[in-house]
């Protein structure tokens, strides 16, 4: 049998690792990721605006490179990706510093030093390799000419790494100006946030991330310890693995966040996009949101608005990679099968706290409808095999108490209610709370106070008068009941009117 030798042509295939799908923000990411593994403690991002000589500079203090190790850290497919790694080591694939460098610069430039040894420097340069005839995949010693002085800070350095992109090519393209440029750093600064919030948690001290001189700031998805959190639970150990644990999560909702608390609770993404699974390996952000192409009835569950809420925290070791199908990019993930049921149940049950927190705005309602000495709820849910109806509460007591001194308005009031439950405008509040990104304001939201006195005070006439509660029962009642229970001085201060 014959056998053939078909190399690829360099120039090409370097092209084509350009478009594997990297974004600036998951790009450096990526060299982080380096940093992370050669035990960095400080890593300095630098975005430089020079219009087409632009630059991007990633300065760690890790445990550096000698010459060979440069060169083989250099070379595509370094690493096999089928071999067991280190555990604190963040990479896979030999490929994340050449492919997320590509995507971005056509120059690439990394000079490193141990400690004790000399400044080594090799770079990629995509614009000379098709013009170099000494070898099929060149790579050059030592920074681009005019390019050194940006090398210079690892001179002061004891030991680390600098890895510089030039030509950005991706990035600074026709109308690409200044500001375009502050603005991917904002981006870029929130990306960084969320995937290393574990690692730059100030609580644990040991690893310092900087965007253009500025430390960045931790994003905590869980909102860990937040009293108002209707969901933390215990960490579970997933069965038949090693390593697998998982935390869920059922955040508070808005109406219980301060309204700076509510922008940094949804994420960089928003409320909706950032539900679901975030899955880590080594305490590093892999996957952001979505249900790992989990549901019912085969059919995977949606990002919704109804389960906005609900997150679940799921760490992995590195030595899963190929069983959980992480890709290059660190951007995809899927549970092995015989993991799934598993996981289905503890989300399924996170989701329907979640939901429940999110229809009751904060508060968890049992199953029958009425609050734990509480009033009634004044709108009923049924569902059917016709659908699901919306009913107001012909037991809810100002309701009550309306009807049974109607007399002969009963009929029509009646007739109101029946009118007024077919004409629900399900679609337009759908539509509203889709394209607004929050839902329609209820609950009193900014309503004047005397509103919500003028309905507290006919809710504690219905109570005494109508259901024969004295009036420190009624104002007990109307204070377990939503959204009357975020008022309590409007409470204690209502008294029985003068029935003459």
């Amino acid at each position: 049998m014959g056998v053939r030798n078909a190399p690829p042509h360099a120039g090409s295939m370097l092209e084509s690792l350009r478009g594997l799908g990297y974004a600036l923000p998951t790009a450096l990411a990526d060299l982080v990721d380096n940093s992370v593994s050669a035990d960095a403690k400080v890593v300095r991002i630098h975005l430089e605006w020079g219009g087409p000589e632009s630059w991007v500079r990633i300065i760690d203090d890790g445990l550096g490179m000698d010459d060979a190790t440069l060169e083989e850290g250099m070379r595509l497919g370094a690493r096999d990706p089928r071999k067991d790694r280190s555990a604190g080591d963040l990479g896979r694939f030999g490929l994340g510093l050449k492919t997320a460098s590509f995507s971005q610069a056509r120059r690439l430039t990394v000079a490193s030093r141990r400690k004790g040894g000399q400044i080594v420097c090799l770079r990629w340069d995509l614009d000379l390799i098709e013009g170099e005839t000494g070898a099929d995949w060149p790579l050059f010693e030592g920074p681009a000419p005019g390019s050194e002085h940006l090398l210079e800070p690892l001179q002061e350095m004891e030991q680390g790494t600098v890895v510089l992109w030039e030509t950005l090519d991706r990035i600074v393209t026709d109308g690409f100006v200044a500001a375009d440029l502050l603005e991917l750093a904002d981006r870029v600064e929130a990306h960084l946030g969320m995937t290393f919030h574990r690692l730059i948690d100030a609580s644990h001290d040991s690893f310092q991330l900087l965007l253009n001189g500025q430390v960045i700031k931790p994003w905590d998805p869980f909102l860990l310890g937040n009293p108002s959190k209707a969901l933390e639970s215990p960490e579970y150990r997933i069965l038949h693995t090693t390593g697998v644990t998982v935390q869920c999560h059922v955040l508070p909702h808005r109406d219980m966040l301060k309204p700076t608390e509510q922008e940094v609770a949804g994420g960089p993404s928003g409320w909706t996009q950032q539900e679901g699974f975030y899955v880590y390996r080594n305490r590093r952000l892999l996957l952001a949101g979505g249900w790992l192409g989990l549901g019912d009835g085969g059919k995977p569950w949606p990002r919704d608005e109804a389960h906005r809420l609900a997150r679940i925290r799921l760490d992995i070791p590195n030595n899963s990679d190929m069983e959980w199908k992480i890709n290059v990019l660190k951007s995809t993930a899927n549970p092995p099968v015989r993991l799934r049921p598993q996981l289905h149940r503890l989300a399924s049950e996170t989701r329907t706290t979640a939901r429940r927190v999110f229809a009751h705005r904060g508060h968890i309602m049992p199953a029958s409808g009425v609050n734990s000495n509480g009033l009634t709820e004044a709108w009923q849910v049924r569902r059917s095999a016709q659908g699901t109806s919306y009913r107001i509460s012909r037991d809810h007591d100002l309701l009550a108490s309306i009807l049974d001194r109607a007399g002969p308005l009963k009929g029509d009031i009646r007739a109101l209610l029946r009118l007024i439950e077919e004409t629900v405008p399900v679609q337009r509040i759908w539509l509203d709370t889709a394209e607004d990104k929050e839902t329609p304001r209820t609950g009193f939201a900014g309503a004047p106070e005397a509103e919500i006195h003028e309905t507290l005070n006919s809710l504690f006439e219905a109570l005494v008068r109508h259901r024969g509660l004295s009036p420190a029962e009624a104002r007990e009642r109307l204070s377990r009941t939503s959204p009357f229970d975020r008022y309590p001085d409007l409470i204690t201060a209502l008294e029985l009117k003068d029935s003459a």
